[in-house]
């Protein structure tokens, strides 16, 4: 029994030095790598690294012995002075390189795809179907990959669309989603623009993009955004319902299918959304004056004033729905026979828009223009005189003509 245990422990202690000398040697492999790397000698830091990787490189990873092997490979494929068969061969080993870094990098296995799919493509050249396979697995894997793997997609979707396959509307969707995440970039809405030949075939292809996915909330969505840019407000309805209907607490789908419907001259389709609108958003003074704009081109006069007070006394410094009520005082008298109540609600008119002047908004330059256009329809001093009325007397608003209006004016 002695005999057995000392022949244990002897080959026990054979093991461990083996292991010890075995981590030793894996050790000094990736060191050697590391000082031929930062010296630049990638000739033979590439035969170490291979070691190390091929062995088992987890505790070097915080070195980035991944990255590092990536930029010899790339260098030596580079390189003018090798040969077009020690090139293919780089082809072929990197992306079995790829593949073990994946395996020990998984949580970069969206950018290695994408790295290996470049390979492909360019390098090796290979078939474009197996080329997008590999864009769309690594953007599948890493939606935040960089735009620049995303826009190689793109043009390789662009150059293989067919009447026989959906790649335009593919990279329609690609370049749509880019224009979104990076908006500041013109580029991706020139791409998305040249992917059809006109405006119209656009819209087609969005509408196409829905039909095939009708419950998709995101391409109806594009489909909106591209008829409005087109201005084919008509074919905006469809999916604008759509939206409101699935998602009916989200207000800019509202906006949007109000003031198509309001665009189309559906009054009454659009009165309900804008009234949705504020049931969404009670503080929303633009939907107050939406409402009033539409009353008004119904000259609906009273009732447009009414929600023009609701928006101002959301915002009492807001300009815009001062100046729309002089511009009801003002559709009024123009309405009605032109005599010396007419002036009087042109001046009211007129002392409305010079209200909404002095408040020092966006619509000042065009308030204080009308007040100088309508200074010809205002009471002259012969109209107060022959009337006996003197500066400072309160004249009021009636007669059957302006029963709404319920105001008074001074003479000035």
């Amino acid at each position: 029994m002695k005999r057995g245990h000392f022949f244990l422990i002897v080959f026990l202690a054979a093991l461990s030095l083996s292991s010890v000398k075995a981590q030793n040697d894996h050790v000094a492999n990736f060191s050697l790598f590391y000082e031929y790397h930062k010296n630049k000698d990638f000739a033979s830091a590439l035969p170490y690294g291979w070691k190390v990787i091929n062995n088992d490189p987890s505790q070097f990873l915080k070195n980035k012995i991944f990255q590092k092997m990536e930029e010899i490979l790339w260098f030596d494929h580079d390189s003018t002075q090798i040969s077009d068969q020690e090139k293919k061969a780089i082809q072929d080993t990197i992306i079995y390189f790829y593949d073990k870094a994946i395996q020990y990098e998984p949580k970069l296995e969206g950018f290695y795809t994408a790295r290996k799919a470049y390979v492909k493509e360019v390098w090796v050249q290979a078939n474009p179907e197996e080329t997008m396979a590999l864009y769309e697995a690594a953007i599948a894997k890493d939606p935040a990959l960089d735009a620049f793997y995303k826009d190689r997609l793109g043009v390789l979707y662009v150059n293989n669309a067919a009447e026989t396959n959906d790649y335009k509307l593919k990279a329609l969707d690609l370049y749509s989603k880019l224009a979104e995440e990076d908006a500041n970039n013109p580029l991706w809405n020139q791409k998305l623009e040249s992917i059809a030949e006109n405006i119209e075939e656009l819209v087609a292809i969005t509408k196409k993009s829905w039909d095939f996915d009708k419950e998709n909330l995101e391409k109806a969505w594009k489909y909106v955004a591209t008829c409005i840019k087109a201005q084919d407000f008509e074919k905006a309805i469809e999916p604008l319902e759509f939206l409101t209907a699935k998602a009916p607490t989200v207000i800019n789908y509202w906006k949007q299918l109000a003031s198509m419907y309001d665009k189309l001259e559906q009054t009454d389709k659009a009165l309900s959304a804008y009234k949705k609108l504020i049931e969404l958003q009670p503080d929303g003074k633009d939907n107050y004056v939406n409402i009033a704009l539409i009353y008004k081109k119904m000259d609906q006069l009273s009732v447009s004033r009414t929600y023009l007070q609701k928006a101002m006394n959301i915002d009492a410094n807001w300009d815009y729905p001062v100046m729309i009520e002089a511009q009801l005082y003002e559709q009024a008298a123009r309405a009605c026979e032109f005599d010396f109540m007419a002036k009087c609600v042109y001046l009211l008119s007129v002392n409305t828009y010079r209200k909404a002047a002095t408040m020092g908004g966006q619509n000042s330059s065009t308030a204080a223009d009308r007040v100088k256009a309508l200074q010809n329809s205002i009471p002259t001093k012969e109209d107060y005189f022959f009337r006996k009325l003197k500066s400072g007397d309160a004249i009021k608003i009636e007669g059957p003509c302006y029963p709404w209006i319920g105001r008074s004016v001074n003479v000035p």
